[in-house]
């Protein structure tokens, strides 16, 4: 399993050294995967020990005159060389096209970074059936590279996101068992994973890790989550 914390634009530098040290502090001994992070901008930071360290976001060049980005130079600064692509949240909110998306994919891609790429569909595509549902979420992959070694798929039901709903086993296990037809790749979940349903979500055979949101923000509550899968 592996364990993927996005903290959105939550925590400060100072709080993110510290969570990174608890991380360490509650996994000593315990044998598992590197735990990766995903902390607000102005937090990047080297990763250390059990937990590394990805970009939220970053614009697909190395510098230049992008008011408001940061790029490869700034990543290299603390040598990042992990970074999340196509949330949802910048999708829908942000307006970034799938054009755009595909962009900073390439961009990337070619310096080699791991990328953990998100897809999900909203709760009127769900509704309208298997066929509806597969056909938005394989649209999320037009001019993506499925091909690149070094990518993750992170599905998750944009419904499901800071809602306290989560998708049940049954919604997780066909999306998963569809993607895993289609792309050899690790498949991650995510959408209100909590500890509540962390032990449910990851026995479904598909499932090789999960993306979590506003309940990784807590070290301490994370550890537990993390020990508990």
């Amino acid at each position: 399993m592996r364990f993927v914390a996005n903290f959105k634009m939550n925590h400060t530098r100072a709080s993110t050294l510290e969570y990174i040290d608890i991380i360490n502090r509650e996994l000593e001994g315990f044998e598992c995967q590197n735990v990766l992070i995903f902390p607000p901008a102005t937090a990047l930071c080297e990763g250390k020990g059990k937990v590394e360290v990805g970009a939220q976001n970053a614009y697909f060049e190395e510098k230049g005159a992008y008011t408001g980005e940061i790029g490869l130079e700034q990543l290299r600064e603390f040598e990042i060389s992990k970074i999340l692509i196509g949330h949802s949240e910048r999708r829908e909110i942000l307006g970034e096209s799938q054009e755009f998306v595909a962009k900073k994919f390439e961009f990337f891609k070619e310096q080699g970074f791991e990328i953990i790429y998100c897809i999900g569909e909203p709760l009127s595509v769900r509704k309208q059936g298997k066929e509806a549902l597969f056909e938005y979420l394989f649209s999320q992959f037009t001019n993506i590279d499925t091909s690149y070694e070094n990518f993750t798929i992170a599905y998750e039901p944009i419904w499901a996101i800071g809602t306290g709903v989560s998708a049940t086993v049954e919604d997780i296990t066909l999306v998963h068992e569809g993607l895993k037809k289609e792309f050899n790749k690790e498949l991650l979940y995510g959408g209100s994973v909590k500890l509540s349903n962390i032990e449910e979500i990851a026995k479904i055979e598909t499932v090789d890790g999960v993306l979590v949101g506003s309940a990784s923000l807590d070290a301490k509550e994370f550890a537990k989550m993390v020990k508990k899968a």
